[in-house]
C-alpha cells in the first residue's frame, strides 16, 4: 500500500481495527489505549474523542502532543518490514503502534512491553 494512502486513512476506521486485533486475542481496548498513549502522548479520552472526529491516521501522529522518544527502541518486523529500517518518520511511528499492538496480541502485558523499551533506553 502506498504510504500516502495510509496517511489519509480515516483514524476512526483504523484504530478500531487495532483494538479488534487485540480483543480477538483476549486483550482489552484499555490496553491498546495505554500503548497508544505511551507512544503519542494522547490521553485515552482524547483518543476516543478523535474516533468521532474527522481526522486522518497521519494527522493523528503528526498532531501527537508528545511522541515518546523511547519509540526509537521499538525493533522487529511488521508486515515483513523491519521497523528500524523504515526511513519515513511518520510511517515508522505508525508501524511502531502496529508493533506494540502485535506484542500485546501475542500475550505480552503492557507492563512487559513498555518495561523492555524503557530498559533498552
Amino acid at each position: 500500500m502506498n504510504t500516502q494512502k495510509v496517511y489519509e486513512m480515516d483514524f476512526a476506521k483504523v484504530y478500531p481495527l487495532l483494538v479488534a486485533k487485540a480483543e480477538r486475542k483476549g486483550r482489552q481496548r484499555e490496553e491498546v489505549d495505554q500503548l497508544a498513549s505511551w507512544l503519542t502522548g494522547y490521553s485515552a479520552e482524547e483518543i476516543r474523542r478523535m474516533e468521532t472526529e474527522s481526522i486522518s491516521y497521519g494527522q493523528f501522529f503528526e498532531n501527537a502532543p508528545a511522541l515518546n522518544p523511547l519509540r526509537e527502541n521499538i525493533r522487529g518486523t511488521i508486515c515483513g518490514v523491519r521497523i528500524e529500517n523504515i526511513e519515513e518518520p511518520l510511517m515508522r511511528d505508525i508501524r511502531c503502534l502496529d508493533k506494540l499492538v502485535d506484542e500485546l496480541a501475542k500475550g505480552k502485558t503492557v507492563e512487559k512491553i513498555l518495561g523492555k523499551l524503557e530498559k533498552d533506553g
